[in-house]
């Protein structure tokens, strides 16, 4: 058996809004499908309002994830509230889903150092800007758990392109060797910036990567967010009964570009991307709600109004927030700077001064 066959695509609802894997109905209730939605489009109201807030040069470069939004919602519901997040800096519809404040998380794309600290209880880690470090640091947190005795969880985010790094190696081989209690959600989106997948590497799929180390692999359709929320609660129980980890390949989409200094059409035909829109995971999700009852126009009406209204005032806290400090950036790196960040400091204040 061949490994796309092995590691199936797997859905609870099909893009046409239609369940199609049994036993599932009894499980989704009124109340899960309005949150849901709720979370869905409020998220992608966030996204769209960064990427105008960005080009009117009101925030810095941004990373745009529309069209990954049930992936990412899907999972961080699945969370309990003492679990731990290591999201990467494109995962903050998983961040603002899970608890962290929107004008926290629009400041750290102006600049400010404070946007990466989360609310106070909130285990959710500052945004993995490198590649893949973040995988062996969440297995770090999984065992320090593990060896405290408790029953909370993390789950570690990270893209198609992170699976070419070491890191990703070895986060999964050192989390299967003390069975951590960690869950590897990978988004793939098919892009590592500019690289195509099939450029990255010969395996069909990237659920298969478990096998090597003896550990579920799942591959779902990461624009079902049914799916998404059911198979990530399943390898969290899994991590909180001492079974170890698992890996999530969630098969998925961005529409826009990579961060907003990037220009997908160098790279990809964005006409592919607006095709794949017919797979969108709020228009699936929407089609459900109208094929088995659950829709409501006037409620949906209220929530959008709820979330513009929330978002705009975000908007307003964060530009209410002291202007970020240059000097921030080379004088936190270490207690005291090396001569080449105090070069570089002195080379970039001279620089805005006009002197350079």
């Amino acid at each position: 058996m061949g490994y796309e066959q092995q590691f199936p695509l797997q859905q609870v609802v099909d893009h046409n809004g239609e369940l199609v894997l049994e036993g599932y109905e009894s499980k989704i209730s009124q109340d899960l499908v309005l949150t849901f939605y709720r979370h869905l489009i409020r998220v992608r109201a966030f996204d769209r309002k960064a990427k105008n807030l960005q080009r009117q040069g009101r925030i810095g470069t941004y990373a745009l994830f529309e069209g990954q939004e049930a992936a990412q919602v899907g999972s961080a519901l699945a969370l309990q509230k003492d679990d731990w997040m290591y999201p990467t800096y494109r995962d903050h519809a998983a961040s603002i889903t899970f608890g962290h404040s929107l004008p926290t998380i629009l400041s750290y794309w102006n600049g400010r150092f404070e946007g990466g600290v989360p609310p106070k209880g909130k285990r959710i880690v500052p945004p993995s800007v490198p590649i893949a470090t973040q995988l062996p640091l969440a297995t770090g947190t999984a065992m320090a758990e593990k060896y405290k005795g408790t029953s909370n969880a993390v789950i570690c985010y990270f893209g198609d392109g992170a699976t070419s790094e070491g890191d990703f190696h070895e986060g999964m081989n050192f989390a299967s060797v003390v069975k951590a209690p960690v869950v590897f959600f990978n988004q793939n989106n098919s892009y590592a910036i500019s690289v195509p997948i099939w450029k990255q590497m010969n395996s069909p799929t990237i659920a298969q990567k478990a096998v090597a180390y003896n550990i579920p692999g799942v591959r779902i359709d990461g624009n079902d967010i049914f799916i998404v929320y059911f198979e990530t609660m399943k390898a969290l129980e899994r991590a909180r009964n001492g079974e170890g980890p698992t890996l999530i390949e969630a098969v998925t989409w961005r529409y826009g570009a990579h961060t907003t200094a990037d220009d997908p059409t160098k790279y990809r035909d964005q006409e592919e991307s607006e095709k794949r829109r017919e797979y969108d995971p709020i228009t699936r999700l929407e089609r459900f709600m109208k094929n088995y009852g659950h829709w409501n126009e006037e409620w949906v009406q209220k929530v959008q109004e709820e979330v513009e209204q929330e978002i705009n005032q975000a908007v307003i806290d964060m530009e209410a927030m002291p202007k970020p400090d240059v000097n921030d950036m080379f004088d936190y790196i270490f207690a005291q700077p090396t001569w080449t960040i105090q070069e570089q400091k002195d080379a970039y204040l001279k620089h805005l001064r006009g002197e350079a």
